[in-house]
């Protein structure tokens, strides 16, 4: 059931991109990202209803609740950082990077969940980042981007950084849940 949900999450994570990518062109991308969120906010909310799950808030330990609290602010800073990131720079150039969060996740994971690493995943890690490095335009990158042009590539990072902090302090969140 994992893997649907997984799929699920890989095609509206795309969806996302060229969406957002439309919505921010003349808008603010903090703005954008406001409204973003009030809209994840009311939708998150609903299927809490909607499962009959709302009872459930009060017998969250207070360690699990900071981490899902941090895990949120990550997302924040995530959201904030692939906006400004996509409002300066070509979406074929962020979101490789953003989706870079999967190499270090799966670092992250192995540092501080101790989760193992056997060597076909870590030669397909070592591909995926891989994939990653050529499907930037490096010729792109370097020529003709100055100023602020070139900053889209801190908030790609920086987005990249922020979703696998979401994953990891997620996952220590909702293994009290």
């Amino acid at each position: 059931m994992w893997l649907i949900y997984a799929v699920g999450s890989a095609f509206f994570a795309g969806v996302t991109s060229i969406l957002a990518k439309c919505g921010i062109r003349k808008t603010d991308s903090t703005v954008a990202t406001a409204i973003r969120t009030v809209v994840v906010l009311i939708f998150s909310w609903i299927i809490v209803l909607a499962a009959g799950s709302w009872n459930q808030i009060s017998s969250i330990r207070p360690q699990t609740l900071l981490f899902l609290l941090l895990s949120g602010a990550a997302t924040g800073a995530s959201w904030l950082c692939y906006f400004k990131a996509l409002q300066m720079g070509d979406i074929n150039k962020v979101v490789p990077i953003d989706k870079s969060s999967t190499v270090l996740t799966i670092l992250m994971a192995l540092i501080f969940l101790h989760e193992g690493i056997s060597w076909p995943k870590a030669l397909a890690v070592a591909a995926i980042a891989a994939g990653i490095f050529l499907m930037i335009e490096k010729k792109d990158v370097q020529k003709g981007d100055t100023g602020y042009k070139k900053r889209w590539l801190f908030y790609a990072i920086g987005s990249a950084v922020f979703a696998s902090l979401t994953s990891i302090l997620g996952k220590m969140g909702i293994s009290g849940v």
